[in-house]
């Protein structure tokens, strides 16, 4: 297989201190593309940064390479300024395709936002939200009483959907998490993994007296009644890991660490 060439590349960073001297770094010693004409962007920063990123520039199909110059960092690589065309040219690429959610608020506005780790359905008051859950048009729970519930890619299974007892995906599955967030009623249900083609609804029980928020990633609809989410497979997302240490490797890994 060739390698692919990185001729130019845009540099994106945060503000913290780290990931300005970063900048700075490699860009001296890179050169910084304009956005337009880059073959490659280069984050500098977080997974947030990461996540901007490929939602700026989602509809592109540019490869993204992060360089851990924030705090988690599970989505990007090792900060290294050194031999940085040669990591490109060797890195994997891992291919994803967004979460589309479509909302429907009390005052019947329609809205749709693209996620790349999730779906959450958040209740925005003391009471408790009460959903109904359907799948391909056939329901499956007639009312789940929750704190809320969320629909995760695979990328964003380590994420939220991971620290509400969700399963981890591997990245090559093709599937999706469906997990409550602190469920009530029934309360032992845990969720499910869905198919990746899978088309969900979630019908908000009670609006009015028990109001729900949806949040595609960092994107939220207050006061909705109705979200349907399914894949976008439309769009690709390409991630670039250092050979060896690729996404479907860490999501491995995670699954060992205690």
């Amino acid at each position: 297989m060739e390698l692919m060439k990185f001729d130019k590349i845009a540099f994106v960073a945060t503000d913290v201190p780290e990931a300005q001297e970063a900048l700075k770094t490699l860009t001296d010693r890179y050169g910084n593309a304009a956005p337009a004409e880059a073959d490659v962007f280069v984050a500098l920063g977080g997974d947030g940064l990461m996540l901007q990123t490929l939602h700026k520039h989602m509809h592109r199909g540019i490869p993204i390479y992060g360089m851990n110059r924030g705090s988690v960092g599970f989505l990007m690589n090792e900060y290294k300024p050194d031999h940085l065309r040669e990591r490109l040219e060797a890195a994997e690429i891992a291919r994803l395709h967004p979460l589309r959610a479509h909302a429907t608020l009390a005052n019947g506005s329609e809205h749709q936002a693209l996620a790349i780790n999730e779906v959450s359905l958040l209740r925005e008051t003391a009471q408790a939200a009460k959903i109904r859950i359907s799948i391909d048009g056939k329901v499956r729970m007639a009312e789940l009483s929750c704190d809320g519930v969320l629909v995760a890619t695979p990328a964003g299974s380590t994420a939220y959907n991971l620290s509400a007892q969700g399963p981890i995906i591997p990245i090559d599955a093709a599937l999706l998490a469906l997990t409550p967030i602190s469920a009530f009623r029934p309360r032992r249900w845990r969720g499910a993994l869905l198919s990746h083609r899978a088309k969900v609804r979630f019908e908000i029980l009670e609006a009015d007296k028990r109001p729900v928020s949806a949040v595609a990633d960092h994107r939220e609809f207050r006061d909705v009644v109705d979200v349907r989410v399914e894949e976008d497979p439309s769009i690709d997302l390409l991630m670039m890991f250092d050979e060896g240490h690729s996404l479907d490797e860490r999501i491995l890994t995670e699954q060992f660490l205690f």
